[in-house]
This record gives structure tokens, C-alpha cells and sequence, in this order.
């Protein structure tokens, strides 16, 4: 008879569904689990952080960066309220993240005793932020609870689950109890004669577009989109969590803020994968044109949106369906549409000459990036541009903070992505104010040689908020300025890296030499104002006066 705690069937339910990796901090609760780690350390590593903040932004960073599961795992009470952030974050972006949420002794909870780390429906907590939580009450209940929330993982709709264990369910001693095999993802098509009502509809529109948000990722679509798009000979508009969903070096490849001139003339519209609603809750403007929508969430299928026709699907098997329909023998080929889209794309450039000071930045980042970096994009000034218009080659390339805008999420979010492939270039993008909020994992970075560089645009303000006060409310600020550290001594103190560099140019020498250390290296850009990006993000919103002359490039004092 095979005889084992609760750690450890935990474990191996883990090692069983392909778990290699787990980001935590241990805890009295969790010491049967974390000890059953130390005894499978051969074969799944385990990422002690500083904050339960940065284990589920690092389960997220893990998970959207390769495609595979992010675990975390944290203590009960204050550990589960600080790693709620990254699984708002994961949940906004359909982000596979597990949390393995330590609880109380299972016959107090509900109690009210008023125990160490007790905190009140800890249960109802963790359903808010995930899509499912489940709670072990016997050992023998891991494994089956594990391969639940996989296969809700490996579902059309991944979201972050939870699985809570209490202390004595870990320590619990329990003899032959299987382990399942692993859980194969699922894919949804569909009905066929809706396919053919979306291809019918493609097919009769001589200018569709294509819209495409974070479920081509989710669903790994990327080549049955790209063939869709060449086989209408339609353009592919991508949102902030789209971004990488088709190389921004396609012929076919456009921003979304061509949406704004391309649907003068556009009569058709298929948005697959994206909720296909403003920041604000508001219809997307598609002109005249009807949208058909592609989503594996009923909620994103209606509504406001007012689709023509809505499919519920797994964006890859639908996309592949409808590949299938308009690649019929017989079918004309469709005209070029190169005038078009070189018009739309020197709109959106000029559009761009607005962002200036930002975009020099990116271009300049750009060009030293490889084609299949990683950048996570900060909730900061140069952050909010590339949301907009950063060209990303590569899928899962790019990470944002989705609808949650979560501010100082992106550097741990990076070493997670960066843990996921150590031997891929990550860039993480901060503003001095986001930075904060996790600045100690420098000390996981260096801990496990992380060579994420870290580059912190420094202005010494919560700049969007400093702006908001100030146009709105007749100049005044409040509580928006910052006290900053030294950056260099800050990275110093912890044995990593930095340099200074004040201009684009210097930025992308400063990267390309991080980049070929192969170590972790912060790069610290003082900065001053930079123009208002949000009338190009949100539309609607009118365009700002332009900044005084040189406003945007002078660096404050420290």
C-alpha cells in the first residue's frame, strides 16, 4: 500500500497535469505541502518570492508568456488578500493561473475563533477573482479537486481558479489514493450551419476587417488567423491583448486605432476573441458595418455589441471551421487591397506624430528587441503608448494588464515570463510610480538570475493622476508627487546592474548590453512630461493641447 499526505498527493496531482514550476512564500499552513516540494525539488522548482503580490503576477507572467498553467501558492488570510491583485489581473486577461490557497484547520473554518491567519468566507473571497475554488476537506479530495481545476484551465475558458487546503488536510496520511492523468485541453466549434453563416457573410463583403483580442492567445489561433486574414484578403486589427496575435510585419497587420478610418468604408466586421467594448462599458464604432462575433464567454456575445450574428466557440477551432469554408475550390481570389491599408497606415502614423516623445522611445526599443522578445508593459507614460502601437512580432509577446489596469503589476509579471523561458529577452516596462509596488523582487531576480531588464521611466510623479488634477481642477495637485530612491544604489543594494540614460538612443544601447549580459540589469530613464495619450486610446476623448516646447524633455532633479 502506497501511503501519503496530503502534500504530498497535492504534489504529485501537480506533477501529474505537467506542473514544473510554483511561485510562493511558505507558511505554517503550508508546511506538509511545502515540505512535499522539498522532496520532488528534482523535478518542480519552487520560486520563493517577497510578496504574495508577486507570486499570481508571476503565475500570470508564466502562464501568458509560454501557455501553460502559472501556479502560486500562499498562506491564508493576509497571503490570500495580497495575491488578489494578480488574480484580477489574470481574470481580465484569460490568464491560466492556479492559486493554492492555504486555509485554517478545516473543523474551524466559519468558526469566528478568531485563529492565526483566520479570515472571514475566505472561500467567497477567492470565487470573486476566479472563475472556480474549490476547498479539500479530506486528503483524498486533492487530486480530484487538482484535475477539476485543470480541466477548467484547459477549458474554452480559462480563467484563474483557486484550491484552498487546510494545515490538517496537507498532514492527513492517506493510503492508495490515485492520481488522475492529466487533463487534455478542450475545444469548442460552433454549429456548423452558424459557420457557414459567418463564411457566407465574410464572403459576400468585399472590405471586411479583422478584429482580434486576448482569446487568440488564449487559444493559441495565431495561424488559423493569419490564414483567415490572407484568404479574405482582410486586415487584422489588433487590441492590447491581441497584440502578437499576427506579426506586426504582416501585410495585413494594422493597429486598432485604424479601426477609426478603416470603417469609413468597411461593411463587414468579425471580432474573435476580444469583449469588443470600450474601457468605458460603450459599443466600438464600426461605422456601417455590421460585426459578426467569435467568443467562448456567452457575456462577451450580446448586449451593447448589437452582432449581426455571434458564435460561441474556441477562437482556434472556429477560426479553423471558417478557414475551411473560405478556402472552397472554386472560389475567386480576392483583390489586393495594398492602397488601402498603406493609406490607413500612414494615418494611424501621423496619428502617432502626437505621442512623439513616447514613440521615439519604442521605435528605439524596438529596434533592439528580438523578434520573439517579451515586453510587459508597465501602467506608466511610454507603457500606456505601446498598448496602442507597439509593434509585436511574435505570439505571447506582449503582456498587458488587460481591463483590470493594474498599476505595478509589470515587473513581477516579467519574472514570471522570464522564469518561463529563461533563454528568451523580457523587458519590463515601469514608470517610477508603478515600480514600487514590487521593487523588492529585485531580490528574486537576483536570487535566481532572472534577466529580465527592468527599465523605470522616471518623472517623480503619478503622472496620469498629476495631469487629471491638474486639467481638471483648475491646476491643483494633490498626493501625486514622489519620493524616489537612488534606482542605481536601489539595484546596487541588491547586487544588481543599472545605468542611467536620458534620451531614446541611449536607451537602446543600454538595452541591446543588458540584453547580451544574460543578467538582470536595471535601466533607469529620467524623464519629464510626455503627451497625453488617451485620446488616441479612448475615443471620444478630445485631443490635449500640445505640450510647451521642450516641456517633454526635461528631467527632473532627484
Amino acid at each position: 500500500m502506497t501511503r501519503q499526505t496530503g502534500g504530498q498527493l497535492l504534489v504529485a496531482a501537480l506533477l501529474a497535469q505537467g506542473v514544473t514550476e510554483v511561485f510562493g512564500i511558505p507558511g505554517v499552513q503550508l508546511d506538509a505541502a511545502v515540505d512535499a516540494l522539498h522532496e520532488r525539488q528534482d523535478v518542480v522548482h519552487f520560486t520563493c518570492v517577497r510578496n504574495e503580490q508577486a507570486a499570481t503576477y508571476m503565475a500570470d507572467g508564466y502562464a501568458r508568456s509560454s501557455g501553460r498553467v502559472g501556479v502560486a501558492m500562499v498562506v491564508p488570510g493576509p497571503g490570500v488578500l495580497n495575491a488578489l491583485a494578480g488574480l484580477a489581473t489574470a481574470y481580465a486577461t484569460g490568464s491560466p493561473v492556479l492559486l493554492i490557497a492555504g486555509q485554517i484547520r478545516s473543523d474551524q473554518i466559519g468558526q469566528g475563533f478568531g485563529v492565526l491567519h483566520e479570515l472571514p468566507d475566505q472561500t467567497g473571497v477567492l470565487e470573486r477573482v476566479t472563475g472556480w475554488t474549490g476547498t479539500a476537506r479530506r486528503a483524498a479530495d486533492i487530486p480530484t479537486l487538482v484535475v477539476e481545476a485543470f480541466r477548467r484551465l484547459r477549458s474554452d475558458r480559462p480563467r484563474p481558479v483557486a484550491i484552498e487546503v487546510p494545515p490538517d488536510v496537507l498532514a492527513e496520511v492517506v493510503e492508495d489514493v490515485a492520481v488522475p492523468a492529466r487533463v487534455v485541453r478542450t475545444r469548442t466549434a460552433p454549429p456548423a450551419d452558424q459557420v457557414a453563416e459567418a463564411a457566407r457573410l465574410l464572403l459576400a463583403a468585399e472590405r471586411p476587417l479583422l478584429y482580434v483580442g486576448g482569446g487568440i492567445r488564449a487559444s493559441d489561433a495565431e495561424a488559423e488567423l493569419v490564414a483567415l486574414a490572407e484568404a479574405l484578403e482582410a486586415p487584422v486589427l489588433v487590441s492590447e491583448n491581441g497584440r502578437g496575435a499576427i506579426d506586426a510585419r504582416h501585410r495585413l497587420a494594422l493597429d486598432s486605432l485604424a479601426l477609426r478610418t478603416l470603417r469609413k468604408d468597411a461593411d463587414l466586421v468579425l471580432a474573435v476573441g476580444s469583449r469588443f467594448v470600450s474601457t468605458f462599458g460603450t459599443r466600438v464604432d464600426t461605422g456601417d458595418a455590421p460585426v459578426v462575433l467569435v467568443n467562448s464567454e456567452p457575456e462577451h456575445l450580446g448586449g451593447i455589441r448589437e452582432p449581426r450574428l455571434a458564435l460561441r466557440g474556441d477562437a482556434r477551432a472556429t477560426l479553423a471551421a471558417l478557414v475551411a469554408e473560405v478556402t472552397a475550390p472554386g472560389l475567386p481570389q480576392r483583390p489586393s487591397r495594398e492602397d488601402e491599408l498603406a493609406a490607413a497606415r500612414a494615418w494611424v502614423a501621423g496619428r502617432l506624430t502626437e505621442i512623439a516623445p513616447q514613440w521615439e522611445y519604442l521605435t528605439a526599443l524596438r529596434e533592439v528587441l528580438p523578434a520573439d522578445a517579451v515586453l510587459v508593459s508597465e501602467y506608466t507614460q511610454i507603457g500606456y503608448a505601446a498598448s496602442l502601437c507597439l509593434p509585436t512580432y511574435g505570439p505571447r509577446g506582449y503582456l498587458g494588464p488587460g481591463y483590470q489596469g493594474t498599476l505595478g503589476y509589470g515587473f513581477a509579471t516579467a519574472l514570471g515570463a522570464q522564469t518561463a523561458d529563461p533563454d528568451r529577452a523580457v523587458v519590463s516596462v515601469n514608470g517610477d510610480g508603478g515600480f514600487s509596488w514590487t521593487l523588492q523582487e529585485l531580490s528574486t531576480a537576483k536570487r535566481y538570475g532572472l534577466a529580465v531588464v527592468t527599465i523605470v521611466f522616471r518623472d517623480g510623479y503619478f503622472g496620469n493622476v498629476r495631469r487629471i488634477q491638474r486639467d481638471s481642477y483648475d491646476g491643483r495637485v494633490f498626493a501625486s508627487d514622489l519620493t524616489n530612491p537612488d534606482y542605481p544604489a536601489l539595484a546596487a543594494a541588491f547586487g544588481i546592474r543599472a545605468v542611467t540614460v536620458r534620451d531614446p538612443a541611449g536607451l537602446a544601447s543600454a538595452v541591446a548590453d543588458a540584453l547580451a549580459s544574460r543578467e538582470p540589469v536595471l535601466v533607469e530613464v529620467p524623464v519629464g512630461e510626455f503627451p497625453s495619450p488617451w485620446h488616441l486610446i479612448h475615443e471620444g476623448l478630445p485631443t490635449p493641447a500640445p505640450l510647451a516646447p521642450g516641456a517633454d524633455r526635461v528631467a527632473p532633479s532627484r
